[in-house]
């Protein structure tokens, strides 16, 4: 049976779980070379101290082990040190001191991993501890002890950022009927993703090239960045190539370069064969890069009616011992200026300042685009406090201060400008489905009985498909994507993108996309990324940037097909182009549709009867360069139960509603709302990364880690409104993280909400039991 072009807007099944369900895709741990060695890493117990001497003798004498890299060894070739995204720059391995505990300090290389292991225990290290700084409001202090010696600046601060009119806010907040402000701190989490970060280097001295296979997000700019730190010995980028096979989860984790990749290539050029780095379990929670941190001070200004005014925020970042977040190169703070959400404010300001601690480095945006789930969680608890402060509903205050229809595109008083938004058809869906009124007088008569039941509302816009050149860059990459597509005689596709899945379903998403605009059937469209010597340049998946960057390169590149293939077809009809009609898959001679070519027919002949002067061949390029980036949104609604007696939440229900624009295809954006409710759900309730006052992280394992699970896990229940963007070509606008945005804030809104008439004002995430009980047993509600 001939098979079909569905396009968008169908429940395709994916086209990649053929492999994965069945066990067979291929991550990096499954990959073996001839002759691969094996790199395993030595790690400080400290989070500060000054290294005295490493013993490598016992680690050498073990059979087996071949070398230890240290730090000083990698200074004599310029390696010691390598450029973060955000233009700090990060130990590869000390050459004196440690600056967090579980930081890389020597590297042994072996026959097998086990031995690599032994070896790791046989190294001695000798530390001088010294005083550590946890808490990045104590770093700024004057006395604090300054973390990072070799910055010219002898502060701890690394960065002041501020957007918006500050005397316009200030003013506004003089002037003000009501005001309202709060501290808010979003914890340090980790991005726990399936798989861990690993790599395999091989270096062919005779060809002078270097493959590297890695769990990377973002290959082409890992090769780039990989030819600007090692250009000086000769690894030049036509030299390098990347691949990037199946990745079990990315989530912003593995945008950063880790020392390990780095310390794999050295251990391959130093031995000339192929070195695999592998992280286990608590390497990866204890040294990769984390998320969140962020020690809010948030303001809002409104008349007492509930018009919102004006907004301020203070922020305090803490992004451990070296600035290596992922984010544009112009936006310190991210995109957290995304802040003033879905409302109109005539003034906001906000400022972020960065800061060392001795913690890991980073400030990566778990699932979300740059920190607009610190923004998102922010406004949307300070309108719920400002709405119960006024004693106005919550649902009823949004409505009242929501971004209009009419309004749209909307400059925000940050600067940017919404491509489209319906804010208030959104919450109604929501409020509708949920059933919000009868909820509210059901809560009423629970608190007569002395039950604590509660509703939390987050309404929020998100901000993804970084993006635009004109603005958005990593280490002066600009932040386009590329789609090349290659139509074979036959009529069969090979589409190749420069963005790399790790599990969102791209190459279904992107044949669907190709099938939307030539009507070739999906089953005919293969698509690959994640090898830069067959890939065209992009800067990779994350940011939720895939669809409005890679996916409009993908329709863009098509649509030049489209018009070469109507050359094809004027001649092969002898019509003139312009009375051809297109109708996917063929195009027909106006008001004669049996005169018609199929875009198999046109294919076979641009490889066989060309029209003469034409280049044969039917294919494209494209690079996308976004003019904005898109802003989906959403309302959700959390439904909360609490036991007096334990402190324990229970989420009774969640409605989702979810704005995306134009979908592509409808099982996969329910599976990325589902996935993403969960990862919402987990620094709400449960995700945390804590240190004691020496730096020491107290829980480096899933024993106290706590992800939830599907014991955990409520029925999420999703619907949808549809706002197409205006200037993406699809209309689409990106989902990846939109749940993981505006779900802790639901879930905080409504725990609030059960507790606000005992006078619980806040209580920041996560809200475990304990929490929830202490501030109980506080207010005398329980024992």
């Amino acid at each position: 049976m001939a098979t079909q072009a569905h396009g968008m807007g169908h429940a395709v099944k994916r086209k990649e779980d053929a492999r994965f369900l069945r066990g067979k895709g291929t991550y990096i741990d499954d990959i073996t070379l001839p002759g691969m060695l094996y790199l395993d890493i030595v790690r400080s117990p400290y989070a500060h101290a000054r290294i005295t001497a490493i013993h490598t003798e016992k680690a050498l004498a073990i059979p087996g082990v071949l070398a230890v890299i240290m730090g000083r060894d990698l200074d004599r070739y310029g390696l010691a040190w390598m450029p973060t995204l955000m233009s700090d720059r990060q130990m590869v391995l000390p050459i004196d001191t440690v600056l967090y505990q579980a930081q890389e300090v020597a590297a042994v290389v072996a026959t097998d991993r086990y031995t690599a292991a032994d070896g790791v225990a046989a190294v001695e290290v000798d530390y001088e501890p010294l005083p550590a700084v946890v808490d990045p409001r104590a770093a700024l202090r004057p006395d604090a002890p300054v973390l990072r010696q070799d910055r010219a600046q002898k502060t701890n601060h690394i960065w002041h950022w501020e957007v918006g009119d500050r005397e316009a806010t200030d003013r506004a907040f003089r002037e003000a009927e009501v005001t309202v402000a709060q501290d808010l701190y979003i914890p340090r989490i980790h991005v726990s993703s399936i798989e861990t970060c690993g790599c395999i280097a091989r270096w062919d001295p005779v060809e002078g090239k270097l493959t590297l296979w890695m769990t990377t997000q973002a290959p082409h700019a890992i090769r780039t960045v990989v030819a600007l730190v090692a250009g000086h010995l000769g690894l030049a980028e036509h030299k390098i190539r990347v691949i990037a096979p199946d990745i079990g989860g990315g989530f912003g984790g593995k945008v950063p370069v880790y020392p390990g990749y780095v310390l794999a290539v050295a251990a391959s050029v130093l031995t000339g064969r192929p070195v695999k780095w592998i992280e286990d379990r608590m390497e990866n929670l204890q040294a990769d890069s984390f998320a969140r941190d962020y020690h809010i001070t948030a303001e809002l200004a409104a008349t007492k009616d509930g018009r919102l005014q004006a907004l301020r925020v203070k922020t305090i970042a803490d992004h451990g011992a070296f600035d290596a977040a992922a984010n544009p190169s112009k936006f310190p703070a991210g995109l957290f200026s995304i802040c003033t959400g879905s409302y109109d404010f005539r003034t906001a300001f906000a400022e972020v300042d960065g800061v060392y601690t001795n913690k890991p480095p980073g400030g990566i945006a778990y699932r979300c685009s740059f920190r607009v789930t610190e923004a998102s969680y922010t406004i949307e608890r300070m309108v719920d406090i400002l709405a119960h402060e006024l004693g106005i509903d919550p649902a009823e205050f949004r409505l009242r201060n929501f971004i209009r229809l009419d309004q749209f595109p909307y400059r925000s008083a940050l600067g940017w400008t919404y491509d489209s938004g319906n804010y208030e058809a959104a919450l109604r869906k929501a409020m509708e489905r949920i059933g919000y009124w009868d909820l509210r007088r059901e809560q009423a008569e629970r608190r007569r009985r002395g039950e604590l039941m509660g509703i939390g509302i987050s309404s929020f816009t998100e901000i993804v498909g970084a993006g635009p050149s004109h603005t958005f860059d990593i280490l002066g990459l600009k932040m386009f994507d590329s789609a090349e597509i290659r139509i074979h005689p036959t009529g069969k596709v090979v589409a190749r993108f420069g963005t790399k899945s790790q599990g969102q379903g791209h190459e279904t998403t992107y044949a669907q996309i190709i099938a939307h605009e030539l009507g070739i059937p999906e089953d005919d469209i293969v698509v690959e990324e994640g090898d830069t010597d067959t890939a065209p340049y992009g800067l990779g998946t994350y940011a939720s940037r895939s669809t409005p960057t890679a996916g409009a390169a993908g329709a863009v590149a098509a649509r030049k097909i489209l018009d070469k293939a109507r050359k094809i077809a004027a001649y092969l009809l002898e019509a003139r182009e312009d009375d051809l009609v297109w109708e996917r898959g063929r195009f027909h001679v106006k008001g004669s549709p049996e005169r018609a070519k199929t875009i198999q027919e046109i294919a076979f002949a641009a490889y066989t009867n060309h029209p003469p002067g034409l280049e044969a061949g039917l294919e494209a390029v494209a690079y996308y360069d976004p003019p904005n980036l898109t802003f989906p949104f959403g309302s959700y609604i959390c439904v909360v139960d609490i036991d007096k007696g334990t402190g324990e939440v229970k989420i009774r229900r969640f409605v989702a509603v979810d704005d995306c624009g134009n979908i592509i295809n409808p099982m996969i954006v329910e599976g990325q709302i589902h996935g993403g409710l969960t990862m919402g759900l987990a620094p709400a309730l449960y995700e945390e990364i804590t240190y004691d006052e020496h730096g020491n992280m107290l829980g480096g394992s899933f024993m106290d880690y706590l992800l939830p699970t599907a014991v955990e896990t409520p029925r999420w229940e999703t619907d949808k409104t549809v706002t197409p963007s205006p200037h993406h070509p699809l209309g689409a606008k990106g989902v990846g993280e939109s749940a993981t945005v505006g779900a802790p804030a639901a879930i905080a809104n409504a725990v609030i909400d059960a507790l606000w008439h005992l006078g619980v004002r806040h209580i920041d995430i996560p809200i475990t039991p304990w929490k929830v009980w202490k501030v109980l047993r506080e207010r005398g509600v329980t024992e």
